[in-house]
This record gives C-alpha cells, structure tokens and sequence, in this order.
C-alpha cells in the first residue's frame, strides 16, 4: 500500500508540474488564437491552463474561460496580425494565385482542396516545409464514361529570404485514362519578391503533350495585393510560344476569405492575332484547408 501511495503521489505531482510548465509556456508567448467547437474565434493572451479550462486575456471582452472540451483549434499568432484593431486572417492559399504555383509552398501537415468550376478537383499536401505533392481529377468519366484527365504536381519551394524572396520548382504531370498516348504537362520554375499577402512572381514553364516538347517556352508574371482582413486582388498573366503563333492571356480578380474557405473569382483574356474578337472567360474557384491543426 505504501509504494501504491508513493506512485500516486508521484504522478499527482508530475501532473501538476506539467500543468504548470504548460500555464508558463501560454503565458510567455504573444497572441493566441483560439477557436472553439460551436464557431467561435478569440484572440488574445492565455494565462493560465489546467485539464478543464483555458483563461484567455482579450482587448474587447476582457478575461474569458473556455473549457478544454469545447476547443477546436488554438494557433500562436503574431501581433503583426493585428491591424488596425482587426485580425488579419491566413491566406488559405497563399502557394499560389488562381492557378500558377509561387515560391511558397504549404508547411509539413498542411493541406488544401481546390475546386474550379466543379470539374476542376485538385488536393494538395504538405510532405515537408519545402515539398509538397498535390494530385488532381477533372471527372469526366461520370459523363457517360467519357475519357478522364488526372495529373500530379510534386513541388519543391525554398525561401531564400524568409517572408521576402522565395523560389519554386515544380511539374505537372498527367494522363487521360480511357485514350493512349495522351501524357502531358509542364516543368516549371518560379521566383517571388514579397510576402505572403503582397508579392510578384515570374515563372518560366516548359510544357509537353503526347512525347512531344512544346517549340516555346511559356512565361509567367502573376501577383497578389491583400486589400483588408478578407480580401485580395490577383492577376495572373501569360505568354505562350507555339513556334507559328504565340498566345497571351491576361486576368484580373480577387480571393475572399469566408471563414476558413477562399472564394477566388475573376476573368481571363485570351490575346492572339488571329482573334477577331474580345473574350472574357470567367473564372470561380474555391479553397477549403483540410490539414493539421494545432490543439491544446
């Protein structure tokens, strides 16, 4: 019976200490915010934790408990998030613009599902802080068994200067399933200057189709201007050399963060000399995170 009171008696007292260490932890760091089950969101400082309840210090409600039971995510934030007395939410999609890939990439965990015009399927997943492997489906064969497009893009994104300049090397790599001889895809590199809510890239891409290289390269200037705590505005712009005739396409729109979702919308221009008239091709994409969280 002693040793039976001398282990208890341990392991309250590790259970304590850890409590403890965990309350000194929350209390050195900056900001927090702290997400519960029922769609709420705070931020501030968490002075205390134990099994029960967190105590969160906020600027507008004051001192707030929240039990532990009904926490959904609780993520350090940096006061550099604050603007303004708003906070500034993630770009959920900061890797790329509405389509083309930049020098950022997701972190180990991350991941997203992408979606354009329903047929455009694509999941991306962090592996490490600097690769990523996304896989992708435009499913036509639930259309009478029509031929399916399906692709990878694997990734490698390395920051040079952190938050500042970043380079991306990448492909995409595809078939459709149901016909013979139809790979295709593009290599690509990319360079982007700025952050992660304000920055240009330009990227150069070497496509291929059915074993055959394409006779020119295509070039790509895309950027992205956060204009608030929800909104962006995108472009996303493009030179193809066919060897006879080149194309150009140029694009302007915006992302709106709802919740944890982007909602991307715009419009593509398609250049070439042989059009003989103007042509805008709408563009409407969403953008669901569906990877790590970080709990309590």
């Amino acid at each position: 019976m002693k040793i039976l009171k001398i282990i208890f008696t341990v392991i309250v007292f590790i259970t304590v200490f850890i409590h403890e260490s965990k309350a000194q932890e929350y209390q050195d760091s900056v900001l927090y915010s702290v997400e519960t089950i029922d769609g709420n969101e705070y931020i501030g400082r968490i002075t205390s934790v134990d099994h029960e309840r967190i105590t969160l210090l906020t600027d507008n409600l004051g001192e707030i408990r929240i039990f532990t039971k009904n926490l959904k995510r609780v993520k350090e934030i940096s006061e550099k998030s604050i603007k303004k007395g708003s906070y500034w939410f993630d770009n959920p999609q900061a890797a790329r613009y509405f389509w083309t890939p930049n020098g950022y990439g997701l972190k180990k965990g991350e991941a997203y599902y992408q979606n354009v015009w329903i047929f455009f399927n694509q999941v991306s997943v962090g592996i490490t802080d600097n690769f990523s492997l996304g896989a992708g489906v435009i499913p036509l064969f639930l259309f009478a068994g029509q031929a399916t497009p399906v692709w990878i893009t694997p990734k490698f994104s390395i920051p040079v200067v952190k938050d500042k300049f970043n380079l991306g090397l990448g492909a995409l790599a595809g078939t459709v399933i149901g016909e013979s001889e139809t790979s295709f895809g593009i290599f690509y590199g990319s360079t982007t200057f700025g952050s992660k809510d304000k920055n240009i890239s330009i990227g150069l891409g070497y496509g291929f189709a059915g074993g055959e290289w394409s006779p020119g390269p295509a070039i790509n200037i895309s950027g992205m201007l956060r204009t608030g705590p929800r909104g962006y505005l995108l472009t996303e712009n493009y030179y193809i050399g066919f060897g006879g005739e080149d194309i150009g396409l140029l694009s302007f729109g915006g992302r709106r963060i709802i919740k944890k979702i982007s909602l991307d919308f715009g419009g593509f221009i398609p250049i070439a000399k042989s059009m003989d008239i103007f042509v805008i091709i709408p563009w409407l994409g969403i953008t669901i995170p569906i990877g790590r969280k970080t709990q309590l």
